[in-house]
This record gives C-alpha cells, sequence and structure tokens, in this order.
C-alpha cells in the first residue's frame, strides 16, 4: 500500500449542523467542541448545530468552526490506527493540517483562526475586494490577464490554483470584473463571481498578515511530526520557523493546491483522506489524478466506512 495524506478543507465546506452525529457518539469530540467554546470564550458549538448558514459563513466564524469540526474527526481517525505520512490544507485547512502534524496545538490554533478571520475581514471594505472562479484557462494565460489589470491600478491576482482548468483570482471588485471579462475574450469559458467576503489571497490581504503576525508570534510551534505540505510552495515543511513565515505569507499568497497533490503522488501518496466537511477537495484531485483512492470523512457513516475500508487493507 502507498502512502496517506489527510486533507483538510477550507472555507466555504461550513454547513449547519456539521460534526453533530460525532458529537453525540464520542466524548472525545465533545471534549474538542468545548475546549473550542471556551479557548474563544464564545459559542461556537450551539453556532455549528443550531445558527444560520448565514452566520456561519462569516469568516471568522467558518474558521473556526471548520477546524473544530475537522479536528474531532481527526482524533477518531488516529484512534482507529489511521495515521497520515504527510498533511495538506486548503488555506485555512492548513491550520487543521498543522493540529493534525502535531505543529500546533488546537487551542492555539481554533483562536489564531478567529483572528485570522477577524483580521481578512477588516483588511478590506466589504463590497470593496471579490473573487472570482476562472474555469477552461490555464495559469501563465491567465496570469498576463490579471498583471495587465493590475497594471492599470486596479489589484488582481491569482489566487488559488485548484486543479487544471479552474483557478481563482481575487483583488478589487473592479479588478476582478474587469480581469473576468478579459479573461472570457482570451477563451476562458466561464467566469463565475464567488459569495465572499473579501479578496483573499490577494495583495491587498497584506495588512491582514502583519496583523497576524502578531498573534503567530505568541503562538508556540513545534517541529512537525508529519510533514505539512504548504500552501505557498506546494513542498513538504517541518521546521516551526518556516511554517509561521509561511503562514503569514499564505493570506496575500496563491493556493497552490493543484502543484500540492501532484508533489504528494510524486511523494508515493496513492490514498487521499479528505477530512472534514464537503467533498470539494475529492473533486479537485479526481481531476488531478484519476487513479489515486479518494476517501472522504464529514460524518459518522462516512468516518466508519472509511476505517473498515483501510483497516481491511492494512490488515
Amino acid at each position: 500500500m502507498g502512502k496517506i495524506a489527510f486533507v483538510f478543507p477550507g472555507q466555504g465546506s461550513q454547513s449547519i449542523g456539521m460534526g453533530h452525529g460525532l458529537f453525540q457518539e464520542k466524548e472525545r469530540a465533545q471534549q474538542i467542541f468545548r475546549s473550542a467554546d471556551e479557548k474563544l470564550d464564545f459559542p461556537l458549538t450551539e453556532l455549528i448545530f443550531n445558527g444560520t448558514q448565514q452566520e456561519l459563513t462569516v469568516t471568522y466564524n467558518a474558521q473556526p468552526a471548520l477546524l473544530t469540526t475537522s479536528y474531532a474527526f481527526v482524533k477518531e481517525l488516529e484512534e482507529a490506527g489511521i495515521k497520515p505520512d504527510y498533511t495538506a490544507g486548503h488555506s485555512l485547512g492548513e491550520y487543521t493540517a498543522l493540529v493534525a502534524s502535531g505543529a500546533i496545538s488546537f487551542e492555539d490554533a481554533v483562536y489564531t483562526v478567529r483572528k485570522r478571520g477577524e483580521f481578512m475581514e477588516a483588511a478590506v471594505p466589504n463590497g470593496q475586494g471579490s473573487m472570482a472562479a476562472i474555469l477552461g484557462m490555464d495559469r501563465e494565460a491567465l496570469s498576463e490577464v490579471t498583471s495587465e489589470i493590475t497594471a492599470t491600478g486596479e489589484s488582481v491576482q491569482l489566487a488559488n490554483i485548484n486543479c487544471p482548468g479552474q483557478i481563482v483570482i481575487s483583488g478589487t471588485s473592479e479588478g476582478v470584473k474587469l480581469a473576468s471579462a478579459k479573461a472570457k475574450e482570451n477563451g476562458a469559458k466561464r467566469a463565475l463571481p464567488l459569495e465572499v467576503s473579501g479578496p483573499f489571497h490577494s495583495e491587498l490581504m497584506k495588512p491582514a498578515a502583519e496583523k497576524l503576525q502578531g498573534v503567530l508570534d505568541e503562538v508556540s510551534f513545534e517541529q512537525a511530526e508529519i510533514p505539512v505540505i504548504s500552501n505557498v510552495t506546494a513542498k513538504p515543511i517541518t521546521a516551526p520557523a518556516e511554517i509561521k513565515e509561511k503562514l503569514i505569507e499564505q493570506l496575500y499568497s496563491p493556493v497552490l493546491w493543484e502543484d500540492s497533490v501532484k508533489n504528494l503522488l510524486e511523494l508515493g501518496v496513492d490514498t487521499f483522506i479528505e477530512v472534514g466537511p464537503g467533498k470539494v477537495l475529492g473533486g479537485l484531485i479526481k481531476k488531478i489524478d484519476r487513479s489515486v483512492q479518494i476517501h472522504s470523512v464529514s460524518d459518522i457513516d462516512t468516518l466508519t466506512k472509511t476505517i473498515e475500508t483501510l483497516k481491511g487493507v492494512q490488515a
């Protein structure tokens, strides 16, 4: 059997009630959710299970909520003896990957991503920045388009390089609009505006990155026991100083998801477990390589099924 990677979803995968079945059945999960409430001094668990989707989607709520839910599933997989050889996460998901790899404590991570969400929300006044998914265009051609628009004074960059033919751009609302139109003129199939509250992973996030540095300076990082694939470089990292530096850069740099998955494949990974709500990453991985095994762990049923499948293989 080849190597296993745990991959963790980012913002956009949150939904009301996520992790509820696990919380009802597993004491470990209850402890994780309660410790998030305690650390944030905020009823996060109540919001996740009984809040409104709108409230949960606010950046500074979605981030700790996804981290907490995903981590509760990680603990169950660990308990069943399923350990990854590598971890990776999409944007916010990188924090869950770092917790799963032993680089940062869960409590520190949940506090940090709450703050990260607040800083991201505050960096650009609402409505002044946006993001759009550009389908059917390669990154070099799209990069030329964004550079051209940015040169006119409206900042826009590649934000998420997700899989072949799917790239998200981010910047000022006008910049994203102009780049979307130009991309279509230059052969892109579609440009879909995204429902987000800000221009994430663009230069406009630099003020948020400066504030995040202040929070990360207070947090203690350990050597990661399991290599984490950095969004910024798509390479494995384990050293505390480098992890911290990349988390700051991550806020205004593109998420190199396609490159990260390709590097994991080269490192011998043939089994990906998407741990947490939704199936977005599994879908992207399939578009990068159809031959790999993908498991999604998002509720009690999929958790049980994944454990049975993998234990059967390992036995």
